[in-house]
C-alpha cells in the first residue's frame, strides 16, 4: 500500500515539473490545484477504506426522519385519504420505537437466547408483557370516539344492575330501572333479539344491551359478566324482569347491605305472591333479617340453607369478592341456576353473617311465565313442561357435580 502511495506523489511531482517549464503559470496553477485536489482526495479514500473493516449496509439503521421524509411529503400532497395518513402514523411510531430500542440495546446487551421480559406474575399469557402495559380488567363505561380518552367520563358508574328482558315486560323492566340512580351502570341482556324498540326509554341510549336468542340470565352471566369485567362495581345486582318495585330503592338498599355487612343479598319479597322459601318472606319491623324457621325436617342445621347462608336467585346482589367467587362456579351448559342458591355459602365466610335478606327494602314477585315461553314442545308437551324438567334435572346434576369436587379435593388432601 506504502509503494502504491509513493508511486502516485512521484507522479504528482512530474505533473508539476512539467507546468512549470511550460511558462503558462496563471492557467496551470489553477488546473494543477484541481487536479491536486482530487487525486489527494482519492489517496485518502483508498487508505480508509484499506483500513477499516467490511461494513454490512444491510445492517445499518438510518435515522428515522430521514426514513420517513417521502412518506411525509407524499401525505401533504392529498391529506383526505385516510389509509396514508394511517400508514404515516404507523410508520414514525415503528420509527421511534427503533429508535428506543437501539437506545435500550446500546445500555443493556442483548441475548440471542434470552427472553428480555418475562413476569410470571402477570396474567396467564401476558408474562411476556411489561407490567406497566398490562390491563387485566375493564368495565362497560361508554366512551366517544373524538376528544381526550381522560375527558370522556362525566361520572364513573360504582354499581351494576343487569336485567334478562323480553321486550313483552317492557313497562315492568322499565319502572324497575327507575330505581336505580345515575350511579348504576345499567345491562340488558335480550333472549328475544328485540333491542332497538327499548330505544322508547331515554335510559336505554345508554344502557349496554346484548342480544342472544332464548338464553337464560346465567348463560349471559357465565359469559359476559367475568369478575375482570365487572371489577370495577363494588356490587352487582343479576335480576329477573318480572319484579315489582313499588317499595323499592337501591341507593338505599344498599346502605343497609354496608351496614349489616352482607356479601351476598337480595330485597325481602312480599310474602302474597311468588314465595318459595321463608327465608326470603318479608319479616316484620326489621331491616334485615339474615335466618329464619323453615317446615319441620327442611333445616339440618339452623346455620345452613335454607334457614340461614341463603338467597334465591330471582333477584340476588353480589359485592364484587363474593361475585369474583360465584362467576367461577357456574357450569357452562347448567343455564337455569338451580341448586346455586343453596350452594352461594362456599363463596363467603361466615355465611350465616354476610348472606342475607333486605326487609326495609322489598319487592313482588310478579311470578310472569316468559322464560318458560321460550321453550319448544316436544313429545306432546307444553314449551314450558320441558323447560321446567330440564330445569330439574340440571339441579340434580349441579348437586351432584359439587358433591363429587369436594369429596375429591378433602380425600387428596386428608
Amino acid at each position: 500500500m506504502s509503494k502504491g502511495i509513493s508511486a502516485l506523489f512521484r507522479q504528482m511531482g512530474f505533473l508539476m515539473a512539467g507546468n512549470m517549464r511550460s511558462g503558462g503559470l496563471k492557467q496551470s496553477n489553477e488546473t494543477l490545484r484541481l487536479v491536486m485536489t482530487a487525486i489527494f482526495g482519492m489517496a485518502l479514500g483508498f487508505v480508509i477504506g484499506v483500513s477499516l473493516p467490511q461494513v454490512s449496509f444491510s445492517k445499518f439503521d438510518f435515522p428515522s426522519r430521514l426514513m420517513m421524509t417521502n412518506s411525509i411529503n407524499l401525505e401533504s400532497e392529498d391529506e383526505s385519504t385516510s389509509g396514508s395518513a394511517t400508514q404515516v402514523m404507523l410508520h414514525s411510531a415503528h420509527a421511534s420505537q427503533q429508535k428506543s430500542n437501539i437506545s435500550g440495546a446500546q445500555a443493556t446487551p442483548r441475548s440471542k437466547n434470552s427472553t428480555e421480559i418475562y413476569v410470571p406474575t402477570n396474567p396467564r399469557g401476558a408474562e411476556r408483557l411489561a407490567p406497566g402495559i398490562v390491563v387485566s380488567e375493564t368495565d362497560f363505561y361508554l366512551r366517544r370516539l373524538w376528544g381526550k380518552p381522560s375527558e370522556d367520563l362525566e361520572i364513573k358508574q360504582q354499581y351494576l344492575a343487569v336485567f334478562t328482558v323480553g321486550f313483552s315486560q317492557k313497562d315492568i323492566v322499565n319502572a324497575a330501572i327507575a330505581k336505580f340512580s345515575e350511579n348504576f351502570t345499567i345491562v340488558l341482556f335480550h333472549y328475544d333479539g328485540r333491542t332497538n324498540e327499548w330505544d322508547e326509554f331515554e335510559w336505554s341510549r345508554q344502557a349496554i344491551h346484548v342480544s342472544v336468542h332464548k338464553q337464560t340470565k346465567w348463560w349471559y352471566a357465565k359469559r359476559f359478566l367475568h369478575p375482570d369485567v365487572v371489577a370495577t362495581y363494588e356490587y352487582i345486582f343479576i335480576w329477573d324482569e318480572d319484579l315489582g318495585v313499588e317499595h323499592f330503592n337501591a341507593e338505599e338498599y344498599l346502605k343497609l347491605v354496608r351496614k349489616y355487612g352482607l356479601e351476598i343479598s337480595q330485597p325481602a319479597l312480599e310474602p302474597n305472591s311468588g314465595l318459595t322459601w321463608q327465608m326470603t318472606k318479608k319479616q316484620g319491623d326489621v331491616e334485615v333479617h339474615k335466618n329464619t324457621t323453615e317446615r319441620p325436617g327442611w333445616c339440618h342445621d339452623p346455620k345452613l340453607p335454607p334457614c340461614a347462608g341463603f338467597v334465591e336467585i330471582m333477584a340476588p346482589v353480589f359485592s364484587r369478592e363474593a361475585w369474583r367467587c360465584v362467576w367461577h362456579m357456574l357450569q357452562n351448559d347448567l343455564v337455569h341456576g338451580w341448586g346455586l342458591d343453596l350452594a352461594l355459602r362456599r363463596c363467603v365466610e361466615p355465611a350465616h353473617e354476610k348472606i342475607g335478606v333486605v326487609d326495609a327494602q322489598w319487592i313482588l314477585h310478579k311470578v310472569v311465565p316468559s322464560l318458560g315461553n321460550q321453550g319448544q314442545a316436544e313429545e306432546g308437551k307444553a314449551a314450558w313442561q320441558g323447560v321446567r324438567e330440564r330445569c330439574k334435572e340440571e339441579w340434580h346434576t349441579f348437586n351432584a357435580r359439587l358433591d363429587k369436587a369436594e369429596k375429591e379435593y378433602l380425600q387428596g388432601n386428608s
